[in-house]
C-alpha cells in the first residue's frame, strides 16, 4: 500500500485499492474503501469524499466529545450508583475525556486499562469502570439524538472486560474477631455494623434505610423493615427482619433523626468503608494482604456463613439474603416472618458481647 503525500490518503498500484484515514475538523474520523485506476484517480475520489463529508453535515456521528457525553450521562440517569459512576468516570477523563466519541474503543482504552493494572487497582474495578463507559457509549448509540434526530455515535464498540485472575476472597468473621474489630470502630459505626453482621444487609441498604420503611408485626410483637424495590440490587422488596442484636441496635437510634435511621453529627452516614473502619480492620490485625475483602461486604458473608453453621435450611437463608428472581413478587405471612426471625435468632447471639455506645446514652452491651 502506498502512502500518498496527501495525509490519511493510501492507494495500492497494484490492486488498485484505495483508502482514506483522516480526522476532519469539525466533523471527526473519515474511514472509507475505494477503487481507483490511477493516483490522479485516487486524488479525486479523496476530494469528492472530503467534500461530501464537510457537505453532509457541520455534526455528523460521532463529533461530540466523551466528555460531553458523560456529562449527559450524569446529568440524565436517576440510579442509585449514580455517584459511584460519576467516580469512575472522574479516573477515565483524562485519558479519554477529550476524545471523539467514535474514537473511544477497545484500542483508546488498552493504556488505561494496563496502567490501573500496574498500580495494582484489581480487574475487578477496571470492569466496573468499563461498563460505565459501555453504557454510555450504547445510550449514544441507541437513545441519544441530536436536533436532527441523529444518533450520537453510528455503532457502540465491543469492549472486552479485563479479567487477570486477582478477585479477592470473603473474610466472614469469627465471634473473638467481630468484637475485638467493633470495639476498634468509631462510635457511629458500631450500631451499623451491628445491624449488617445479623441482617446481611448490603452497605448501600444500612446507609439509606429510613424510618418509614419500619412495619409494626402485631402478630409476632415486633418490627421489620420493607425495603422498596427502588433499592434493592434486584428490584424488588426486600424484607428485612431483626433478631435481638439488630432490634437493639435500631433502637439506640430511635429519636436521633427523623428520616434516616444510622446517621452522624445530623447527617446521613453515606458509606460504611471509611477511614474509620479501615483502620479499625487494621488495628484488629484483620487481613490486609490483598487476598481477602476488607470492606463492609464481609458482614454479609459473615452473616451467610452464621446461618449455615446454625443450620437454617437453603431455602431459609436465600429469603434472608435477597437472593431471588427480579420478576417474582414475594407476599409473607405471619408464620413466615415469623420462621424468617426464629432463623436469626440462631446466629448466636449470646456469642456477641460488642459493646455498643451511642452518643449521649451509656455504654451497654449488644447481647
Amino acid at each position: 500500500m502506498h502512502k500518498a503525500k496527501i495525509p490519511g490518503l493510501y492507494w495500492d498500484r497494484e490492486s488498485g485499492q484505495g483508502s482514506i484515514d483522516k480526522r476532519l475538523s469539525g466533523y471527526g474520523r473519515i474511514r472509507e474503501r475505494f477503487k481507483a485506476q490511477s493516483w490522479a484517480e485516487a486524488e479525486a475520489r479523496y476530494h469528492q469524499i472530503v467534500a461530501r463529508a464537510q457537505a453532509s453535515s457541520d455534526s455528523p456521528p460521532g463529533y461530540r466529545t466523551f466528555r460531553e457525553a458523560a456529562t449527559k450521562f450524569l446529568t440524565e440517569e436517576t440510579k442509585r450508583s449514580i455517584a459511584r459512576d460519576a467516580e469512575c468516570l472522574s479516573h477515565l477523563d483524562s485519558w479519554i475525556g477529550s476524545l471523539k466519541i467514535d474514537g473511544v474503543h477497545q484500542g483508546s482504552l488498552q493504556p488505561y486499562i494496563q496502567f490501573r493494572k500496574k498500580n495494582g487497582v484489581r480487574s475487578s474495578t477496571v470492569q466496573r469502570e468499563l461498563a460505565v463507559v459501555r453504557r454510555i457509549l450504547t445510550l449514544a448509540s441507541r437513545v441519544w439524538r441530536d436536533e436532527d434526530d441523529r444518533p450520537w455515535l453510528a455503532t457502540p464498540p465491543l469492549i472486552r472486560m479485563p479479567e487477570w485472575n486477582d478477585a479477592a476472597k470473603p473474610y466472614p468473621l469469627s465471634f473473638e474477631e467481630q468484637h475485638h474489630f467493633f470495639g476498634l470502630m468509631p462510635p457511629h459505626l458500631v450500631p451499623m455494623a451491628i445491624f449488617g453482621v445479623n441482617t446481611g444487609a448490603r452497605e448501600s441498604i444500612i446507609t439509606g434505610l429510613r424510618w418509614e420503611w419500619e412495619v409494626k408485626l402485631p402478630e409476632q410483637d415486633c418490627t421489620v423493615f420493607l425495603v422498596p424495590s427502588h433499592m434493592t440490587k434486584n428490584g424488588t422488596d426486600q424484607l428485612i427482619v431483626l433478631n435481638k442484636a439488630a432490634r437493639r441496635a435500631i433502637d439506640s437510634q430511635r429519636g436521633v433523626n427523623r428520616e434516616w435511621v444510622f446517621t452522624h453529627l445530623g447527617k446521613r452516614i453515606l458509606r460504611i468503608n471509611n477511614n474509620g473502619w479501615r483502620t479499625a480492620w487494621k488495628k484488629a490485625q484483620l487481613p490486609t494482604d490483598g487476598q481477602f475483602l476488607q470492606g463492609p461486604h464481609n458482614l454479609r458473608h459473615t452473616f451467610a456463613r452464621r446461618l449455615r453453621i446454625a443450620g437454617v435450611p437453603l431455602e431459609t437463608r436465600k429469603v434472608l439474603l435477597h437472593h431471588m428472581d427480579g420478576d417474582v413478587t414475594i407476599h409473607y405471612s405471619p408464620a413466615e416472618i415469623g420462621e424468617l426471625i426464629e432463623a436469626v435468632e440462631k446466629l448466636g447471639e449470646s456469642q456477641q458481647r460488642t459493646m455498643l455506645r451511642v452518643v449521649g446514652k451509656p455504654i451497654y452491651p449488644t447481647g
